[in-house]
């Protein structure tokens, strides 16, 4: 049985997740404050093994290289966003006013397929609209679902690359497929069910 460890970081509250079995966990957008996500790792006892990026906003990578260099371990992201690690601009942190993102390349690219990562066993899909690279990840009983959905509402598409009629689509055919208990795990806010917000997110039921 998997545990699911949120951690809200940064002035946005930022989640970032640890997907963990009893010794070792798999990193999900740490977005800022490594310092916490560290302390919660070693609460945990376990030891990660890869860096997953839902997408490559600064919110969700502020901490990235921090954690990498940390534990010395991979980072996966999907290939349209490889080089808005390394670009302010794209990652969105020059916009915000914030201290300039710059993280390394990622040493993986994802393909949209099912992958067996050490003990861990989750399909990438893509979910492009917030961010042209979006992707979520579907595991058993739940999904970690990036700033695609979210609880009562969906992810800001009035940013580069972002686009509205591409986010509905996205959620509808790659989320909203899904079993209606199925737990959605957001880039912000409280986690929800797809079931949930098929019947009540404002988006879909005007």
């Amino acid at each position: 049985m998997l545990k699911i460890t949120r951690i809200k970081t940064g002035a946005i509250e930022e989640n970032c997740y640890l997907i963990s079995n009893e010794t070792t966990c798999l990193v999900i957008d740490p977005g800022a404050e490594p310092e916490k996500i560290i302390t919660t790792i070693d609460q945990l006892k376990v030891k990660p093994a890869a860096i997953l990026l839902t997408h490559c906003h600064f919110d969700h990578i502020g901490a990235l290289e921090e954690i990498r260099t940390h534990y010395q371990i991979p980072v996966y992201v999907h290939p349209a966003e490889q080089s808005w690690l390394g670009d302010p601009s794209m990652n969105l942190s020059y916009k915000m006013g914030r201290t300039p993102v710059i993280a390394n390349e990622a040493e993986y690219e994802f393909d949209m397929k099912h992958y067996d990562l050490g003990a861990f066993s989750f399909k990438v899909v893509p979910t492009p609209g917030h961010s042209i690279g979006s992707v979520s990840f579907i595991f058993d009983g739940f999904v970690i679902v990036g700033d695609a959905l979210f609880k009562g509402s969906v992810g800001r598409t009035d940013i580069p690359t972002g686009d509205s009629a591409q986010l509905l689509e996205s959620i509808v055919t790659q989320l909203f497929t899904l079993p209606d208990e199925m737990v959605a795990y957001p880039g912000h806010g409280d986690h929800t069910t797809i079931g949930h917000e098929k019947a009540t997110n404002p988006f879909f039921n005007h």
